[in-house]
């Protein structure tokens, strides 16, 4: 019976931690990967197609710099748009064991959108989000944290 008891426990624990690791479904904050700063909060959620979007939600202000309010030399749809509330990200699916793939992420900043891939650490509280074109060992990754 104890035997039982403890298996279902750890059965319990094992799922709902793989669980809260493949839902990025949250607030997070972007950090810069060339400044270390905080650059935006973005409001992440899981679509009706099972693949994420990210929605800027907060720009941060940072010392010595001016946040821009639209979208610079973006494409349509996003030519002109404000970037608070601009979606940034979308179709990023999960793929197993804390990785997503086959997302494109938009940089509002140079109006370039890029290929996207992610892994989430396994606490759920990190997330590395890589941007490249062509393939992925040409690109940058930011590190966004989970906001509780």
């Amino acid at each position: 019976m104890k035997k039982n008891i403890l298996l279902v426990t750890f059965a319990s624990l094992f799922f709902s931690s793989n669980v809260l690791a493949q839902d990025l479904s949250g607030t997070w904050q972007q950090i810069d990967d060339k400044t270390g700063s905080p650059k935006a909060i973005i409001e992440i959620h899981k679509s009706s197609n099972n693949t994420f979007i990210g929605k800027v939600v907060k720009i941060t202000p940072r010392i010595g710099y001016t946040p821009r309010e639209n979208c610079v030399n973006c494409p349509a749809p996003y030519t002109d748009q404000p970037i608070l509330g601009l979606e940034i990200f979308k179709n990023l699916k999960f793929e197993g064991e804390n990785l997503y793939a086959g997302g494109q992420i938009l940089d509002p900043l140079s109006g370039k959108i890029y290929n996207l891939k992610g892994k989430q650490s396994t606490n759920g509280k990190r997330l590395l989000l890589r941007g490249y074109i062509g393939i992925s060992a040409i690109g940058r990754t930011q590190t966004w944290i989970r906001q509780e």
